[in-house]
């Protein structure tokens, strides 16, 4: 049975999920205030975290940035009645999987958890399909280790995200072809749908920071406007 940690100070709305997220046989903990949430969501394993932007003692952005910074990838689907683009954009940032604005039904939430988790077990799959490839991917002055999640600028161990690193094997298994947001956003998230490709945006940034010497003049990920992106291997 899967587990899920609602971090959440709003007993009407944790009813209600813990509710339907029981019916559907998930096992649910509980936190109504962030420093609580923190704490399960550190000590315990979940295959899942919804957590709201605004919390007593410590907010939904901290928290989020307290998870990653322990570099636990567990999915985290932010709960706001913010619905400016900039919310959701920083949320997205500092490594949420997904964003759901109140007011919300519970049929929608179910959705998305079901959803998120599907891309979980399809990227663990995958994997494990990559630890049974062993392969190396060799891209100028970059080493790609897919078995080992690993990947060496010029020698340098860089660390990457796991959706980051899904990103740009999946950029260099398709080096020198154009390929559009809905195809990264389908291939890296599993979405199929063109209403979330600034999520592409926002890691193909990441990458670049990570990989080129001048982020805002790439040497390897080069954009095609009005399309998409594709990775260069300079000649």
């Amino acid at each position: 049975m899967k587990k899920i940690l609602i971090i959440e100070d709003e007993l009407s709305i944790v009813k209600l999920l813990q509710y339907n997220m029981e019916k559907e046989n998930y096992k649910v903990d509980v936190a109504m205030d962030g420093e609580e949430g923190l704490a399960l969501a550190l000590k315990n394993q979940y295959a899942m975290i919804l957590l709201d932007l605004m919390l007593p003692s410590k907010d939904g952005m901290d928290i989020c940035r307290a998870i990653r910074g322990e570099k636990i990838d567990t999915p985290i689907i932010m709960l706001t009645a913010k619905d400016s683009e900039i919310d959701k954009i920083v949320g997205l940032e500092i490594g949420a999987d997904d964003y759901i604005t109140k007011p919300f039904s519970p049929r929608e939430v179910i959705a998305r958890i079901k959803a998120i988790l599907r891309r979980v077990d399809k990227q663990n799959k995958q994997t494990l399909d990559m630890d049974q490839r062993q392969k190396t991917i060799i891209l100028d002055h970059i080493t790609i280790y897919p078995e080992k999640f690993e990947v060496y600028v010029k020698e340098e161990k860089l660390a990457f995200t796991p959706k980051e690193f899904k990103l740009l094997v999946y950029l260099a298994e398709n080096k020198n072809r154009i390929l559009s947001r809905e195809q990264l956003l389908l291939a890296v998230w599993d979405y199929d749908f063109s209403g979330e490709t600034r999520i592409v945006d926002v890691h193909i940034s990441h990458l670049r920071e990570k990989i080129e010497v001048n982020p805002k003049q790439p040497r390897y990920i080069k954009t095609a406007r009005g399309f998409g992106y594709k990775l260069e291997v300079p000649q």
